[in-house]
């Protein structure tokens, strides 16, 4: 018999700290009923793990949300990535692949690090500041966008509409309104920033562009591939570097270790996407009946699929599995998904990450928290919109 647990993933107790309920999800069996949303649930790493990279029985076609595309209609035109299954997937994905190359990421590691040490260098001379409102969110809306080549004026108008997405993705609840209330006033922005004139000659949205002269996609697809970079390329750098701020934060001995090994600079960011992941949770549909460790998942099912929570499976991260620590190998971690819908943009987040730590390392001996930070609810990510900090020069 399947086990049932009657709590709501998306409550505010939840949301704010949720590894009590994802314990209880994992212990509970590899496949849980949620009946208060009518859903099954997947906390383990290795039944998340398989669900992640079986598109055929867990389709991300009907939405990755608790809605049905199948049942009702999207509030936007589907990504043509996230929310789309090979084979009409596969072409978008080659393009995306070729957008965002190892080559293309060599170019953009110069000026990366360059910004990187401009921001560290004003953040340690005074001393105080809040590593989301002046760091995690400065950062990425400066050297993301100029990777995309969007004009600089209405570049925070990415994070409202980066909140709507993530928080659409839950239920009808007060987030998900509050979400589209802040972001209708920029909608036309963000259609508009997806226009071949409205982009620079050079960047990723040129290069998507280029894409349609090729004849590779059509002119209609060109703005809605690039419509997935704005969506998904801010918000979540944002919180993963938050994220990773307020782990250090908590950890003097983890930033020492960072310290004495600048070189690490790029696995403590893994491992804070794995002790914290940002995008928490992700929904498939089945289309028809699945087993899961002997149980069936009726056709037509929603099923709720717990990064987070699969992150901190202790069958496979071992018994410290909620503790940070830097020395780890997190290679695996599903924070950036798996298979074929795994993040296209990693690539750019794990820079803009390692440029970050790696520039504070060179100028920080000692990072403290100076207040009492203050989470931020989604109903997808996990994060805060305040995490004040006290630095001590190096």
């Amino acid at each position: 018999m399947m086990p049932t647990l009657d709590d709501d993933p998306f409550d505010d107790a939840i949301l704010t700290d949720p590894y009590e309920f994802q314990t209880r999800l994992r212990e509970a069996g590899p496949v849980v009923h949620l009946p208060k949303l009518g859903v099954y649930a997947m906390g383990r790493y290795d039944e998340v793990r398989a669900a992640l990279t079986d598109w055929e029985s867990f389709v991300s076609s009907r939405g990755v949300g608790l809605s049905d595309f199948a049942k009702k209609k999207p509030w936007r035109p589907p990504s043509l990535l996230l929310e789309n299954d090979p084979p009409s997937h596969t072409g978008f994905r080659a393009v995306m692949n070729d957008v965002i190359s190892p080559r293309t990421m060599r170019t953009l590691r110069a000026q990366f690090a360059k910004d990187a040490d401009e921001l560290a260098e004003e953040l340690v001379r005074r001393r105080r500041f809040d590593a989301v409102t002046d760091l995690a969110e400065v950062y990425p809306l400066k050297v993301f966008p100029d990777a995309v080549g969007l004009r600089p004026d209405g570049r925070e108008n990415l994070l409202p509409y980066g909140a709507l997405a993530f928080n659409a993705f839950g239920p009808d609840n007060a987030h998900a309104r509050r979400a589209f209330a802040a972001a209708e006033p920029v909608l036309e922005w963000i259609a508009e920033s997806c226009r071949r004139e409205a982009l620079s000659g050079t960047g990723f949205g040129a290069s998507i562009w280029a894409a349609a002269d090729r004849g590779e996609i059509t002119p209609e697809q060109a703005p809605v591939l690039v419509r997935s970079l704005l969506t998904a390329g801010v918000d979540t750098t944002v919180y993963g570097i938050g994220n990773t701020m307020y782990a250090i934060g908590t950890h003097a001995d983890q930033w020492a270790d960072l310290r004495d090994n600048p070189g690490r600079a790029k696995f403590a960011f893994d491992e804070a996407l794995r002790f914290e992941s940002p995008v928490q949770t992700f929904f498939r549909t089945a289309p028809a009946d699945v087993e899961i460790a002997g149980t069936i998942v009726p056709a037509g099912s929603k099923v709720l699929l717990f990064l987070g929570s699969a992150n901190r499976d202790w069958r496979r991260w071992g018994e410290d599995a909620g503790t940070f620590r830097i020395d780890r190998d997190a290679g695996g971690h599903v924070a950036f998904g798996m298979g074929v819908h795994q993040c296209v943009g990693q690539p750019v987040a794990r820079l803009e990450a390692e440029m970050v730590l790696s520039a504070l390392a060179r100028r920080v001996a000692r990072v403290e928290l100076d207040g009492d930070p203050v989470p931020k609810l989604n109903n997808s990510l996990k994060g805060w919109a305040s995490i004040p900090v006290r630095v001590t020069p190096a």
